[in-house]
């Protein structure tokens, strides 16, 4: 889960469209699985994978590396998008 914050107010719809574009294709149907998610709590904004909104809800998550970096790399999407600021960069390198 990692804390970012937003350059407009209007940027937290964008960001979410946008995470729901960004996921796992299913090989079986045409469906893509979205990985992350935006959380907006107490004033504070974050990008969670989906397995950490698991662990949050007090429910057994099974979060791999894998999955820390894919929640990453689609950080840094954003970031090169101009979307999100990161408020302590060095936990998403």
């Amino acid at each position: 889960m990692i804390e970012i914050t937003l350059n407009e107010p209007d940027d937290f719809l964008k960001v979410r469209e946008t995470l729901t574009r960004i996921g796992v294709a299913s090989r079986k149907e045409k469906k893509l699985y979205q990985s992350c998610h935006i959380l907006h709590k107490q004033g504070r904004y974050y990008i969670v994978h989906f397995k950490e909104l698991f662990a949050l809800d007090g429910k057994r998550a099974n979060i791999t590396v894998n999955d820390v970096q894919r929640r990453n790399r689609i950080i840094q999407l954003l970031l090169d998008w101009g979307l999100v600021a990161v408020v302590s960069t060095d936990k998403v390198n």
